[in-house]
């Protein structure tokens, strides 16, 4: 929510479909607004600077955010308060809870109307002492104006000491109820629409200075008017508009057999290859990728620990100007074949997708192989997570 400048199951679920929905993370934290706002909300006043670093338009004040019907419901309104033409709230949990890694989750409806920008969001614990954006900031769910979408993105500070950000966005009809939600560990940040993922930003080992995205977040809702991203032509027939929550969730892993355990590898980061050479990569992140793959090339990645037997996801980001490649992967020098996938044609060579396979595993230490059993495609990483 900081600047944009770089860019129902039915309502009643009962506690039995709550706790298969959450799968294995255990709920540590949550306000429902049954009986009001609970205790560890505290609320911004007024515009901030340079209208909280966006130019928005709104004034922020606490008589905005009120409960109805067991709903957060913060209200936007067309009045003149300190100065500005609009008033609206903003709320965090700053100083009061935070969190490192979990799911965080909340049920929202918001308006659609132009110069609207509604967002449930976090930002580092250490804001006050490194600013933004070395704090790092996760947007969970963001929209503006009436399109028809919902954004993903985190922020922080770049390899260059630049604003860097990397961001998503879904299909949704806002103005109906969402669960929106994050993912987050120590391999990575994935975003959900409804429990269907529609983002994903790798973390593991700090890749791209991350660092950030490994210390305690806490949880921002606020309904902006106007600002950079959304602009400054206001519709002011929607007012007073309404931002409805029914619940906001933080759930922590709970153990159990490693699920999630997930492994990130670089292409380029093989302990031994044939063949291949490394290139610039345009795919988010940067970096490199491995490319001018032929027939019968292959990379090594040693002393990879698997934490427990069972099913396995291995993913390949992969392009392909022609098609018709086809990779497979194996452990110890081939001794252990896992299968082998076709690669598609991606329309280009820096034109990325992402395919994937599942496969048991035994737990142990391997050394992992990919073998091109036929050339013409690019690879920039591959990942192994636990199912």
């Amino acid at each position: 929510m900081q600047s944009k400048k770089i860019l129902l199951l039915l309502i009643a679920l009962t506690a039995l479909q709550q706790a298969a929905f959450s799968q294995n993370w255990q709920l540590v934290w949550q306000d429902e607004f049954t009986n009001g706002i609970g205790p560890d909300w505290v609320f911004e006043t007024g515009n901030g600077s340079s209208g909280w670093g966006n130019n928005e338009l709104e004034y922020y004040r606490r008589e905005n955010a009120t409960v109805e019907n067991g709903q957060l419901v913060i209200t936007a309104k067309r009045e003149s308060f300190g100065g500005f033409n609009y008033t609206s709230a903003r709320m965090k949990t700053q100083g009061r809870k935070s969190w490192k890694y979990g799911k965080i989750e909340a049920r929202i409806a918001i308006p659609a109307f132009s110069g609207a920008w509604p967002a449930f969001w976090m930002l580092g614990d250490n804001i006050v002492d490194v600013g933004w954006p070395s704090c790092g900031e996760i947007d969970i769910m963001e929209h503006v104006n009436t399109e028809p979408n919902s954004v993903g993105t985190i922020h922080w500070t770049g390899p260059n000491g630049d604003h860097a950000q990397y961001g998503a966005s879904t299909p949704v009809n806002v103005t109906n109820y969402h669960v929106y939600s994050i993912e987050w560990n120590a391999s990575s940040i994935k975003w959900f629409v409804d429990g269907v993922q529609f983002n994903e930003a790798n973390i593991l080992n700090n890749v791209n200075s991350t660092e950030e995205f490994h210390r305690n977040f806490f949880i921002l809702l606020n309904f902006a008017i106007g600002g950079n991203w959304p602009g400054f032509n206001i519709d002011n027939s929607a007012f007073p508009a309404k931002m409805y929550v029914d619940y906001v969730r933080v759930y922590q892993d709970g153990g159990g057999n490693n699920p999630g355990w997930s492994h990130f590898a670089e292409a380029e980061s093989y302990s031994a290859m044939s063949g291949v050479q490394t290139e610039a990569c345009t795919d988010a992140g940067g970096g490199q990728n491995v490319g001018y793959i032929e027939t019968g090339d292959w990379m090594a990645y040693n002393s990879i620990t698997v934490p427990a037997s069972g099913s396995y996801r291995i993913e390949y980001r992969v392009a392909s100007q022609n098609g018709g490649g086809r990779l497979s992967q194996d452990l110890n020098a081939g001794s252990i074949v896992l299968g082998a996938l076709d690669v598609p044609n991606t329309g280009g060579w820096q034109n990325w997708t992402t395919i994937s396979q599942t496969v048991n595993l035994n737990a142990g230490t391997y050394n992992f192989g990919i073998y091109a059993a036929s050339g013409g495609w690019n690879i920039n990483w591959w990942r192994i997570t636990k199912l």
